[in-house]
Order: C-alpha cells, then sequence, then structure tokens
C-alpha cells in the first residue's frame, strides 16, 4: 500500500478515486478538426482563419466572439461599408521601395494598425491573449490590452519583450476607486495608451451568446476574479455587471486627472461627439460601433470618419497632430485599412481577425496574419502609387456612395461563406 506524504500528513493512496474526465462526441468531433486544419501555409487570408475557428471552437467560444447585437445589421454592414469605397490609384510612380511603418500615439508601429482589445482569449486558446504579445513583439506591432482579458495584465506585460509597447483598453468600473488604481497600475507598466470605451453603458443583446445560457467557470475575465458572476445569460452578460452606465462627460477631468497617459474615447459615433472629445482635450477618439455588439443599425466607423473629418475641419480642428483619429470594425484586408486613412484615419484597429487566427493556430497563427497584412500592405501601394503612408491621400478613393446604403455592391464571398445567421427559439426534443 503506498502512502503520499503532504503538506496535510500522510494520505493513504489506496483510498483516493481517481477521476476520468470523460470526452463528448462534441470534444472528439473538435479535436479531430482541429487535427485536420488547413496546413498555415494554405491559410492565405483573414477570411480563412475565421472559418478555422469556426470550426475548431467549442460551441459557446464561437457564440461569444462571433455575435453581435439583435439582427447583426451592423456586424455585416462594417464590412460592406468597405467596399462602398473604390480606389483612385495613381500610375508611373517609383513604387521599387514602399514603407507602410508609421506612428500611433507616437509611437513607432510596424503596420498602420494596432491589435485592437477581445475579451476571453482562453475561451479560444489556452495560452489566451499571450499569443497576441508574443507575436506583436516579435513584428513590432502594438497590442491593447482588454479590461476582461482571460490573462491578467501582469501576465500580458511580463510575458513582454524589452520595450514592446502597448495600450490599455478601459471599461470604466462603478466603483472609481477601483477603476483609479487599475489605470495607474497600468500607467505604472508603461502602458503608452488609455483607450477609454464610451459606447458600453450596458452591452448589446447579442443573441447567439445568450442562446448558449449558461456557461462555465473559464467564461470570467482575470480581473473579475473573487466577484460574484451571474452566469444564465450567456458569457457577455457574465463579465459585464461591474460597468457604469453613469459615465459622462464631466468624468472626462477627472481621468484627465488621474493619469498623464493619452487619453483615447473609443465608441465615438457622430461629428458632434467628435467635437466634444477634442473640445474636452483628449488625445484622440476612435470610430467605432464595438464590433456591431452594441446599438444595431449604428453606422460603420468608415462611414462616420467622412462625417467627423468634416465637422472637426469644419471648426479648424482637424488635421491636427495632437487629436489622432482611429477606426475600428470590419477591417479584414490592408486595402480597407488603405481606404480609412485615405479619409483621414491615423490607423485602424483590427480584433476579431487575430483573435480567430490565434483560436485557429496560437502565436504562429497570429504571426501569419501579421506577414499576410505586410504582404497585402506592399502590393495594395505599389498598384495605388504611394511609397509611404503619408502619401495616401483623399484623392486616392472614392467615398461617394459610402453613405448610400441601398446600392448595389459586389457580394463578398468569402464574409458571406463564414458568416454564420442568427437562429431561431428551437422546439424541445419531444415524441410526436
Amino acid at each position: 500500500m503506498g502512502i503520499i506524504f503532504a503538506s496535510l500528513g500522510a494520505i493513504d493512496a489506496s483510498t483516493m478515486v481517481k477521476v476520468v474526465k470523460e470526452v463528448t462526441p462534441e470534444e472528439k468531433r473538435r479535436q479531430g478538426l482541429m487535427a485536420a486544419r488547413p496546413p498555415l501555409d494554405n491559410v492565405l487570408n483573414m477570411h480563412d482563419f475565421e472559418n478555422v475557428a469556426k470550426m475548431v471552437l467549442p460551441e459557446k467560444a464561437w457564440a461569444y466572439y462571433s455575435s453581435a447585437s439583435d439582427d447583426e445589421i451592423t456586424l455585416r454592414e462594417n464590412r460592406m461599408a468597405y467596399q462602398r469605397v473604390w480606389f483612385r490609384p495613381r500610375i508611373l510612380r517609383d513604387v521599387s521601395s514602399v514603407d507602410w511603418s508609421t506612428t500611433i500615439l507616437g509611437q513607432k508601429s510596424s503596420l498602420p494598425l494596432y491589435i485592437s482589445a477581445t475579451a476571453l482569449g482562453k475561451l479560444g486558446h489556452p495560452d489566451g491573449e499571450l499569443c497576441l504579445t508574443k507575436a506583436a513583439a516579435n513584428h513590432g506591432v502594438i497590442q491593447m490590452i482588454a479590461t476582461l482579458a482571460s490573462c491578467s495584465f501582469d501576465d500580458i506585460i511580463n510575458a513582454a519583450a524589452p520595450g514592446q509597447t502597448f495600450f490599455l483598453q478601459l471599461y470604466v468600473n462603478r466603483d472609481r476607486e477601483i477603476t483609479k488604481k487599475y489605470v495607474q497600475h497600468a500607467e505604472r507598466r508603461g502602458v503608452k495608451g488609455l483607450f477609454i470605451t464610451v459606447d458600453a453603458p450596458q452591452l448589446g443583446r447579442r443573441e447567439k451568446d445568450m442562446r448558449m445560457k449558461f456557461v462555465g467557470d473559464d467564461a470570467g475575465a482575470e480581473v473579475q476574479k473573487g466577484q460574484e458572476v451571474k452566469k444564465d445569460q450567456g458569457v457577455a452578460r457574465a463579465i459585464s455587471s461591474f460597468i457604469d452606465p453613469s459615465l459622462s462627460w464631466k468624468d472626462i477631468p477627472w481621468f484627465k486627472s488621474i493619469t498623464k497617459v493619452p487619453i483615447i474615447l473609443k465608441g465615438i459615433a457622430t461629428g458632434e461627439d467628435a467635437i466634444l472629445a477634442y473640445e474636452a482635450g483628449v488625445q484622440g477618439i476612435v470610430l467605432s460601433n464595438h464590433g456591431g455588439r452594441q446599438l444595431d443599425t449604428s453606422r460603420s466607423g468608415l462611414e462616420v470618419l467622412v462625417e467627423v473629418t468634416a465637422a472637426l475641419r469644419k471648426r479648424g480642428y482637424f488635421p491636427d497632430p495632437k487629436f489622432e483619429i482611429y477606426v475600428d470594425g470590419g477591417v479584414r484586408r490592408a486595402s480597407d485599412v488603405l481606404k480609412a486613412i485615405a479619409l483621414g484615419a491615423k490607423a485602424v484597429g483590427v480584433g476579431r481577425p487575430f483573435l480567430y487566427a490565434f483560436c485557429a493556430y496560437g502565436q504562429e497563427g497570429v504571426e501569419r496574419a501579421i506577414q499576410l497584412f505586410r504582404d497585402e500592405f506592399e502590393m495594395n501601394m505599389r498598384l495605388l502609387g504611394a511609397r509611404t503612408i503619408d502619401e495616401i491621400v483623399p484623392e486616392m478613393v472614392d467615398a461617394s456612395s459610402l453613405s448610400a446604403h441601398t446600392v448595389l455592391t459586389p457580394d463578398d464571398k468569402l464574409f458571406n461563406n463564414t458568416y454564420q445567421p442568427l437562429s431561431l427559439a428551437k422546439f424541445k426534443e419531444a415524441k410526436l
């Protein structure tokens, strides 16, 4: 009879019960699909990553990541908006050398995009957000850390390469002392930008996620450890109860008083609010509808960009190197990024594509996604006749159809193939 010694004393091994975790048919099927994934070299675009992730993710994880609010019209519009903007390329320019690097909030970036915050990375991969951190370090790309990341803030920072740049996405807590401590800790650890989410006084009704009902213990964010979390209305509801719906313009001076980190308001959707943001003295704005996950039938960030730059220019506020404008939502190609830059964006946030890349292939997937963007930037800038990001100008695009929501555009077959339509309530199984 074997005896095991532990800190609580001797344990009789013969009395121990071995627990065997049963592998469900769904999990067996998922493991088989993981083994049959396309080789990474065969992944040629962001849609490929999404398709693989859709096949290999657990059902609840896919529902949370892919879901959007209500009828998911804005989710689809985010993608279609880019197809209503057409290029006006210039020819006979020496494009033997092209440079797509830039700065974002004064920080060097090898690409004119950053990895936007997405929550709960460990739902899709055991290493979670660290896949992004390590890949971003290898390629000089800036990562935005999500408040609701699966990995702790410090674990992400501790995994960073020397000098690696991070931004922080912030959901404001009802307990402002918690928010203050979190922000000031992030500043001490070297975060270079504070992106305050301002479009989520309440999370949207994401029905794909809500149909999952009860969620497991792995659905909580690291920042919520020790807190009571509701788990009977899908993942999004489980992680959002602490968010403060009273957040308003009067709080901006308070944020400026607790940190010297540049402040960006994430979730601007009108020219009027862009003007208020500028006059509030923040350092920039993200034109965003939260990936289509908040107010359905709100406009795409790209469409809002045209309105915002016009409104700011009318006041003499644009262009201003001390006030940067970013766009996110719907980006799947480098050509999308270049269209946004031509219309006045400094850079673009990319969230789900990188999320799906690491869910499908881990860190190597993210590195492949970055390389694909790089290849596309090189090709598109040459064909557009632009040698640097500064040469991407408004005259290189025709956005006259951007606000015409009924205009006929070519189908995006790849997007349509990965999009999963909403389902209706299902009958209980019964013998009829």
